[in-house]
């Protein structure tokens, strides 16, 4: 059986982070929102051959791993562990269209990808909570991309809540050529004085309200807040000029997106940014998660 996943990327409408706890983790309050920019991921159990390995992982992007480094290995040997089916050789092939460290949940989209394919292939009939469950042993964002759609998500980040869909709008991300160290932004975060508000309870309300221009005006990112990075602060002034309701970088970075009342705003500041960067694309928010195509 061959089966091909759309694994759509995820912004961060707000990301507050509350502390560290006592086992390193650090305690979240955020808004993820799935949107249609997606990586495609086909996965096989028709290998003729896996020479050193049991998984055989192929990508059309340079410098993308396809060792067992790559988080889609973690999903599979997850999938293994959580179900103790019996292990077949599986070839997983990404189409990378979500560009890499750049907050957008790319690796994570594909490692959820290929929890869904597995449990078609091997029939494990898993409910989506039971697919979840096996995320969350993956990585963070990964119980998120199984689901997509609109929801607040609390603890480590993989406690979610479903919140209303997201008001009709259009999205541009922008992926600039610098890098952000989640670590080192999470060491600032936790050096800094306590916060006194919680962005994310804003873009709850206002998203209950379905007040889109309000939402867009309390985009927040902790991250963005402590590294305080020159590039993103530039994007976002760049969008907001071409008329953006809001903008803010996307999760640990580096990707920042603006938030657009219809598809010909988005499209026109796309083509004046498109003077100084490459990576641009334009979206819309979507109600699911991955799905097999």
């Amino acid at each position: 059986m061959q089966l091909k996943v759309q694994a759509p990327a995820k912004i961060n409408l707000s990301l507050d982070i509350l502390g560290k706890r006592p086992d390193g983790y650090h305690e979240v309050s955020m808004v993820m929102q799935a949107v249609s920019l997606y990586d495609i991921v086909t996965v096989s159990d028709e290998v003729a051959d896996c020479k050193q390995s049991d998984v055989l992982v192929t990508c059309d992007v340079a410098g993308i791993p396809t060792d067992e480094s790559n988080i889609v290995c973690k999903a599979y040997r997850a999938f293994l562990r959580y179900t103790a089916v019996e292990p077949k050789k599986i070839s997983i092939d990404i189409q990378k269209n979500i560009p890499s460290q750049a907050g957008l949940a790319g690796g994570s989209t594909d490692a959820a990808a290929v929890i869904l394919a597995l449990n078609r292939i091997f029939d494990t009939k898993l409910t989506t909570e039971q697919m979840c469950e096996i995320g969350t042993n993956v990585g963070a964002d990964v119980p998120f991309c199984i689901v997509g759609g609109t929801k607040l998500a609390s603890g480590i980040g993989t406690t979610m809540s479903k919140l209303p869909s997201l008001t009709k709008c259009d999205i541009l991300i922008c992926k600039p050529d610098v890098s952000v160290s989640t670590a080192q932004a999470y060491e600032k975060a936790d050096s800094r004085e306590s916060k006194m508000f919680v962005a994310t309870e804003e873009v709850v309300k206002h998203i209950f309200h379905r007040n889109l221009r309000a939402v867009s005006q309390c985009l927040y990112n902790d991250f963005e807040a402590v590294m305080q990075i020159p590039q993103i602060s530039d994007i976002k002034k760049l969008m907001l000029k071409n008329k953006a309701l809001g903008a803010c970088m996307s999760g640990s970075g580096s990707a920042v997106f603006g938030i657009f009342l219809n598809e010909k705003k988005a499209a026109k500041c796309k083509d004046k940014m498109s003077e100084q960067f490459d990576k641009l694309f334009l979206c819309t928010p979507i109600k699911d998660g991955c799905k097999i195509v």
